[in-house]
């Protein structure tokens, strides 16, 4: 090891950037967090990746049906996500 380090061009935060992501806050419910957790282990994947690959599949859902998109607020993503999870 050396005995000093240069970090005067040194940036805090993440190293490297996710190009076409941007990170958010969202709260979901625990049992929807449970549920892609598990399904994400079974399927190799993360349980963020699993969860907008289901929004994803939303999207092309609404772009097929030819009509102009509502703007999406928490109480429709609830229910999507519950329909899809099949919850109650």
């Amino acid at each position: 090891m050396r005995a000093e380090y240069d970090f005067s061009k040194a940036k805090q935060g993440a190293v490297i950037s996710s190009p076409g992501k941007t990170r958010i806050t969202i709260m979901l419910d625990d049992d929807v967090i449970e549920h892609f957790r598990v399904l994400a282990e079974a399927e190799g994947v993360g349980y963020q990746t699993a969860i907008n690959s289901l929004l994803r599949g939303a999207m092309a859902a609404a772009a097929n049906t030819k009509r102009e998109p509502k703007a999406l607020t928490v109480a429709t993503l609830r229910r999507v996500l519950r329909e899809e999870l099949h919850l109650s």
